[in-house]
Formats: C-alpha cells, structure tokens, sequence
C-alpha cells in the first residue's frame, strides 16, 4: 500500500519537517493544505516536494473535508496527519506492507503525545484515530474542536503507532486552548448532530469515546474538570509522567475543561451569543 498523504498546516515551521521526513519513503504523493502561513512552512514543505494548496480556514472539519473533496488524490488510500504528527518506523513499515485490498476500508492508528520533550505514556496514552481510509470512504466531523475521522465501510486497528510532537511554547499552547475553548462552548450550546460520530458504547474506539463523552456532559459544571483530573492524573497514572505530565494533565485536564465550563456559566447567565469563530486554527 501506499496512501496519498494530505496534512493541514499554518505556522508549523518548527514541526513540519520532522512530520515530512517521517513519511518520506512511505509515500511520493504528499499533500500540504495551508491556511495563511507566515513563516516559511510553505518554503520547507516545498523543498521536501509536496505540492501545496492554500485554503482559508473555517475549522478543523471543514478544512479536512475540504481536502477529502478536493486533493487529486494519485493513490487509492489517504493518510491524513496534522502537521505536528510524526510516523514511527514501525508503522510506516506497517502500512508499506499491507496489500490495496486489505479487507476493510479503513484503520485506526494510535497516538502518543510529546509534551515538553517528553512522550507522555499514560496522560491521553494511546488515543486512537481513524487517519488511514480507502478513498471516498471517510470523512471528517463536522465540528469545531476535537473533531475525529470516520469511515463508511468496514474498519480495523493498526498495531504500531504514530507520535504528536508538541513543540510549541506553553505562550502558544494556552492561547490556542483558550481560543479551542470558545469553539468548544459553541460546540456544547449548538448540539447538532449532523455529520457526527455516533456516540455508542458497543461501538469502535472513537464511538465509546464518544459515549464517554457524553456521560462527562451530563456531569456538574467545575467538579466535572476536577473529577477528571484525578481520573487521568491517579487513576490512569499520568503521575508516571513526571513533571511534564502534571503540567499536561493540569493545563489539558483541569485548567481548560474549568475554563470551558467557566465559559459556558458565563453564556447562560448573560444569554450572549457564543464566542465568533476565529479564521485560522
């Protein structure tokens, strides 16, 4: 097998090259779709020969979505990586040899973070993704934040795994997560369920956790964000992590999800609009 290779990017000079030199021999039909980079992301996407497309910037699924649609894909499977997502060894050797027949129509691949130099083996340690689908057989959510893949045939699980490198200072990471936030509350007053993965405990990977997501909705405001700390920190032993993994679990865990309930009082007390979408990511 080898899939064509479309990755979302802006402003990601300090991550797009290792992402492009972990793929280069899995695949000579990469794809970047930029949103308005001004760094020199293009120019290093560039010299390792990706073609680029520029797109403006809705959101995440309407972004990837674009690029489903829209990417002349030369291959008949697609691999879709954010810009800081790198291929382990094992997995690219893993997809090279699987067949263009395999038997389904799609693979969830798994994912560590990196945080702080330091990959993180039980803070989020592994989640799964569906990033690997024949063509024409998946598509994206239609949501603003923490949208997932799906596909529409048959699906399996790869064995090896792929490592998102956070390199982006905590100045970066916290502005993007207030910004996520916002998409967030827009995202839980909305509650449309056009175009989402089905939420569904006897379902794959992604539909329990949908499922879980769902019970953690229906929880109280604030004690929810602190219940979940102590879910990930204690009790899936993210303390294992060292230092880096109590910044991660504070900042992703606590500080965000209490910033988002925080966000969501301060929508129902004052029956404002939810925060304008911003136009890159």
């Amino acid at each position: 097998m080898k899939p064509t290779i479309i990755i979302l990017t802006f402003n990601s000079s300090d991550s797009i090259a290792n992402t492009l030199a972990a793929i280069s021999s899995l695949s000579d039909d990469v794809h970047i779709v930029d949103s308005g980079s001004t760094d020199n992301t293009v120019e290093i996407a560039s010299a390792f020969g990706a073609r680029i497309q520029q797109h403006p910037f809705l959101n995440y699924g309407n972004q990837r979505n674009w690029a489903i649609d829209n990417i002349p894909a030369k291959y008949l499977w697609q691999l879709h990586l954010d810009a800081d997502e790198c291929v382990s060894d094992a997995l690219r050797t893993e997809i090279l040899a699987l067949p263009d027949d395999p038997g389904c129509d799609g693979f969830f691949l798994k994912r560590y973070l990196r945080f702080m130099n330091r990959t993180l083996k039980h803070n989020l340690a592994p989640t799964w993704h569906m990033r690997l689908f024949r063509d024409g057989k998946g598509r994206c959510e239609l949501r603003e934040y923490d949208q997932h893949f799906f596909c529409t045939g048959t699906t399996a699980r790869l064995h090896n795994s792929m490592l998102d490198d956070i390199r982006m200072s905590l100045s970066e990471w916290t502005y993007r997560h207030n910004r996520w936030s916002d998409a967030e509350v827009r995202e839980l007053l909305g509650r449309s369920l056009e175009g989402r993965v089905e939420s569904k405990l006897s379902g794959d990977v992604v539909q329990r956790k949908r499922y879980l997501r769902s019970q953690y909705d229906r929880a109280p405001l604030f004690l929810r964000a602190f219940a979940l700390f102590l879910y990930r920190y204690f009790f899936k032993f993210g303390f294992l992590d060292g230092i880096e993994g109590l910044i991660f679990c504070v900042l992703q865990t606590w500080w965000f999800r209490f910033l988002v309930d925080a966000k969501l009082l301060e929508a129902k007390r004052s029956s404002a609009p939810a925060p304008t979408p911003q136009s890159h990511p």
